[in-house]
C-alpha cells in the first residue's frame, strides 16, 4: 500500500495541476477574507453578518479558509477521471490487479493533499486577518472564541471534499460531467436550496450545510447542525462516495 501511495503522489506531482488548484484555493480564501473584513461594518448594519468583534463573527471569518474544498474536490475528481480520459487506468490496474487497493491509495493520497490545502489556506487567512483586525482595534486570540475548532473543521472539510472528489470521479469516470456536475450542485443547487424558504430547513442535511456547520460559517435565516454533527454528516458523505467509487471500480470494465 505504501508503494501505491508513493505512486499516486508521483502522479499528483507529475503535472502542475496541484499547484494551480492550490493557488486558486489561496486566492479565493484571500478574496473571501478580505471581503468579509472590508465590508463587515455594512454587512453587520444590514443584519447580514455578525460583528467581527463577536465569537460568531470571528468563526465566520476564519471559515473562509474552507474555500479550498472546491479546489480539492476538483483535484480528487481529476485524479480518477484523468486516468480514464488518458487511458492510463489500464496499466495502473494491470500493475496492481487489486483495483480496490488502487482506489484506497488514491483516497489516502488526496485526503493528505486536502489536509495540506486546508493548512495552506488557514495560514493565508490568519496572515490577512490578524493585522487587519488589529488595525480595526479588534483583539483576536487564535486559542479562544471557538477558533481552534473552526480551524480544525476547515482542515477536515477540505480533506473530506477530496474524498468526495475521488469517489465521484470513480462513480462517473467522465471528467467533464463530474467536474461540471459537482460545481453546479455546489455553486447553484445548494445556494438555491438554502435561499428558498420552502426547502431551506433541509439544507442542513446537504454537504454544503454540513460543511458550514463544521467550519462555523454564518448563514442568516438558516438553521445548521451542531459542529460535531455537521462533521459526522460530512464524513459520512465522504465515506459513502468513497465506498461506492471503490465498489464500482472493482466491478466495472475499464473500457
Amino acid at each position: 500500500m505504501i508503494r501505491l501511495i508513493q505512486a499516486e503522489f508521483g502522479k499528483l506531482f507529475s503535472t502542475k495541476l496541484w499547484l494551480w488548484m492550490l493557488l486558486g484555493a489561496v486566492a479565493l480564501t484571500a478574496l473571501f477574507v478580505s471581503l468579509t473584513i472590508g465590508f463587515s461594518d455594512q454587512a453587520t448594519a444590514q443584519g447580514g453578518a455578525p460583528p467581527l468583534s463577536s465569537s460568531t463573527g470571528l468563526k465566520n471569518l476564519f471559515s473562509a479558509a474552507a474555500a479550498a474544498n472546491v479546489w480539492s474536490l476538483i483535484l480528487g475528481i481529476v485524479a480518477v477521471t484523468g486516468e480514464f480520459r488518458h487511458q492510463t487506468i489500464t496499466p495502473t490496474f494491470l500493475a496492481t490487479p487489486h483495483r480496490g487497493r488502487v482506489v484506497i491509495a488514491k483516497l489516502i493520497t488526496y485526503a493528505l493533499a486536502g489536509i495540506a490545502y486546508g493548512v495552506a489556506t488557514i495560514l493565508v487567512a490568519i496572515a490577512i486577518a490578524l493585522p487587519w483586525l488589529s488595525a480595526k482595534n479588534i483583539d483576536v486570540s487564535l486559542g479562544s472564541d471557538g477558533i481552534p475548532g473552526v480551524l480544525l473543521g476547515v482542515v477536515a472539510s477540505v480533506a473530506v471534499y477530496s474524498l468526495l472528489g475521488v469517489g465521484l470521479g470513480a462513480l462517473l469516470r467522465n471528467q467533464i460531467a463530474a467536474v461540471v456536475g459537482a460545481l453546479v450542485f455546489l455553486l447553484v443547487v445548494e445556494p438555491i436550496i438554502s435561499a428558498v424558504p420552502v426547502v431551506r430547513d433541509y439544507y442542513k442535511w446537504f454537504p454544503g450545510g454540513a460543511n458550514n456547520a463544521l467550519t462555523g460559517a454564518f448563514q442568516p435565516n438558516v438553521n445548521l447542525l451542531q459542529q460535531y454533527q455537521g462533521g459526522l454528516l460530512l464524513v459520512a458523505y465522504g465515506l459513502v462516495f468513497a465506498i461506492l467509487g471503490s465498489w464500482l471500480a472493482v466491478r466495472r470494465d475499464v473500457t
